[in-house]
């Protein structure tokens, strides 16, 4: 199966042979219109010209189907190169600190120093496992949940933060929130997905230092909205469609130097989808470098009950927003 995704079949050829196709089409056909029109063969013309002209579509939905074959194969290749790396690293590192820890006599920091590095690679592999296993099962998601009311505040900041740990940066440096007490009426684990893999994108694409700024706001009676910016890259006007397509990641992934399978934002756009909701990807309002990724979500947009949840996620909330004021 290996072998046959890195078979990157060129573009150039099916596309030479479909031209090559149809200008022979449309050369005959025109010899048939010249040739039966002198006669006077009108019925024989029609059946000819219409005969020419469904070969002449054939070939034309033959080309399509074959240059969309074509990429979707360029993309599983890429997927299978980023697997494959992103399952050899965390078990070589691992491989090299047991081999160390076995074959040296260390002192008890670089011990700890080992320990900490195996178990920050055993996290990697888990969570790369655990994406491949949700991709898989997408139609079941959040299928054993009841629909609930959902503080987006504590929601997006744990979110946040776990995507701060993971990349071992600051939340409250990386980090600016504008979330006002609004709840959504959904599933919890499914928003939980969304949004994880938003913002840890937005985190691991961010510029040197990252900034990331979560907002949210209601738009209409039912609907919420969420923009997730950062101060990276961004995102080509070509490629905001395609990023959401399944394995989909720009370039070759054996010249990449992110992290990453092309999953995370398929997984974002298919649950967003089942949400009957809206997912796009925008230049920045302010016009910075970087790009905004906007959900837009059906649901209840009203004060949220005072639960321990949601007074815990208002509270973590306002305690960062006190800690950046001290530190301005």
């Amino acid at each position: 199966m290996a072998i046959y995704f890195r078979r990157r079949s060129p573009l150039h050829l099916p596309i030479t042979l479909s031209v090559s196709l149809m200008a022979l089409n449309v050369t005959l056909m025109v010899c048939w219109i010249i040739l039966l029109a002198e006669q006077a063969e009108w019925t024989a013309l029609t059946i000819g010209v219409v005969t020419f002209t469904m070969i002449l579509i054939g070939l034309s939905f033959w080309l399509a189907l074959t240059i969309k074959e074509i990429r979707l194969n360029h993309r599983q290749a890429n997927f299978v190169d980023s697997v494959t790396h992103e399952l050899k690293s965390p078990i070589a590192a691992l491989q090299l600190s047991l081999e160390t820890l076995r074959m040296r006599d260390l002192d008890e920091d670089k011990r700890a120093e080992f320990h900490a590095m195996m178990a920050e690679e055993l996290t990697r592999l888990d969570q790369l496992i655990e994406q491949l296993l949700e991709v898989g099962r997408l139609d079941a998601i959040g299928a054993h949940e009841r629909p609930e009311t959902v503080p987006l505040q504590t929601l997006l900041y744990r979110c946040a933060e776990s995507a701060c740990i993971q990349h071992h940066v600051d939340i409250e440096r990386v980090l600016t929130f504008d979330v006002p007490r609004i709840s959504i009426h959904a599933r919890r684990m499914m928003l939980q997905l969304v949004f994880s893999n938003l913002i840890d994108n937005a985190v691991k694409y961010a510029d040197d230092p990252p900034a990331v700024r979560i907002e949210a706001f209601p738009t209409g009676a039912d609907r919420v909205t969420v923009r997730i910016t950062d101060n990276g890259s961004g995102v080509s006007y070509d490629e905001r469609k395609k990023v959401f397509r399944i394995f989909y990641r720009g370039g070759s992934e054996l010249e990449r130097r992110r992290k990453g399978t092309g999953l995370g934002l398929y997984i974002v756009y298919t649950i967003v989808r089942r949400l009957k909701g809206k997912v796009t990807v925008l230049d920045r309002v302010d016009g910075e470098q970087g790009c905004t990724f906007q959900v837009e979500l059906p649901g209840r947009v009203n004060q949220p009950e005072s639960t321990d949840d949601s007074s815990g996620g208002s509270d973590a909330a306002s305690e960062l927003s006190t800690r950046e004021e001290d530190a301005a």
